[in-house]
């Protein structure tokens, strides 16, 4: 190469000196701020290996291990569509004309690089649902990062140890995953959800048992494990018919429900959740406790002492 001609790849030993790592770092963090795209890529791809609607599974051990290796592809995938990144000429992706390529591992900063990824930039990813955490970092691949030991029989080597300490640009560090509230319950819990031969009866019982607690469509896909599998939330046959009687309440992504919500200090549901509630009615008794007026009447989240009386219908819109 002339001595004229510059270097196709910055050499730098601290990445804040990395102007393309910088311009990288800055566009994604422009785009998602707070990690609210990259935790929702994630949980998709969780629920797209799980396959929940058609298998029951919600726990990553469930996975074949020709799935989990599958998992990689599904995360660049699912990334590429939220932020919507063009391909790269020789990595996955083009962000701000830079090519980038996309790792993901099962184990945090365990990510295996090819060798055509020297000099290039990487997007290393890292999820775990048990944990309910994500990371993602950028770093550039250089020999100096890089394991010296030969590695497998493609020629794929890992950061070394102290390269994980100093060489990765975290953009997100221990972010918080859209929850998979079937990790949270006990398995008593899980046992009574999927005992019912009938799906409608199972969406029924997590209802019942996952109460204060935001439960995302997947889970009630996995429940259900039907067809229109949100029909069985709803009213007129669904759970929040059956659960009425019992003072339940399912709170939705409508702009109402949500109020409701907020008012009485519960999750707030977004896009595709729900939240349930057992509610009863107001008395002196529940004196600076939060309420909400519902047909006319106030109304309070339940105690265990309260009685058991018909729920409001909340209506769906």
């Amino acid at each position: 190469m002339p001595a004229s001609q510059p270097p196709l790849f910055p050499v730098v030993s601290d990445t804040s000196l990395d102007p393309q790592l910088e311009t990288v770092r800055a566009a994604i963090m422009a785009a998602d701020p707070h990690g609210e795209q990259f935790g929702a890529a994630l949980r998709r791809t969780f629920d797209m290996l799980l396959d929940g609607q058609h298998t029951g599974r919600f726990r990553w051990e469930q996975l074949h291990k020709t799935e989990k290796t599958h998992a990689g592809t599904l995360v660049e995938i699912n990334l590429q569509r939220a932020f919507g990144f063009s391909d790269g000429k020789r990595m996955d992706y083009s962000i701000e004309s830079i090519d980038v390529d996309c790792k993901y591992s099962m184990e945090i900063g365990r990510w295996m690089i090819p060798p055509e990824a020297m000099g290039y930039l990487c997007l290393g990813v890292w999820a775990s649902d048990k944990a309910g955490i994500w990371s993602a970092g950028l770093f550039r691949v250089t020999e100096e990062v890089l394991t010296k030991k030969e590695g497998n029989r493609d020629g794929k080597r890992s950061l070394t140890a102290a390269a994980r300490e100093t060489a990765i640009r975290w953009l997100f560090k221990d972010a918080p995953l859209p929850e998979n509230i079937l990790l949270r319950l006990s398995q008593h819990d899980i046992d009574a959800i999927f005992a019912p031969r009938y799906g409608t009866q199972r969406v029924h019982e997590l209802f019942r048992r996952a109460q204060g607690r935001v439960v995302s469509r997947g889970v009630v896909a996995t429940v259900a494990q039907q067809d229109d599998y949100m029909k069985r939330v709803r009213y007129n046959g669904g759970s929040r018919s059956a659960l009425r009687p019992e003072g339940i309440v399912i709170l939705g992504q409508y702009g109402n429900h949500q109020a409701v919500a907020r008012a009485l200090g519960l999750p707030v549901p977004g896009a595709g959740e729900s939240v349930s509630v057992r509610l009863a009615p107001w008395t002196s008794s529940h004196a600076g406790v939060p309420w909400v007026e519902l047909e006319g009447r106030k109304w309070v989240v339940a105690r265990d002492v309260d009685p058991r009386v018909d729920a409001p219908v909340l209506p769906e819109r």
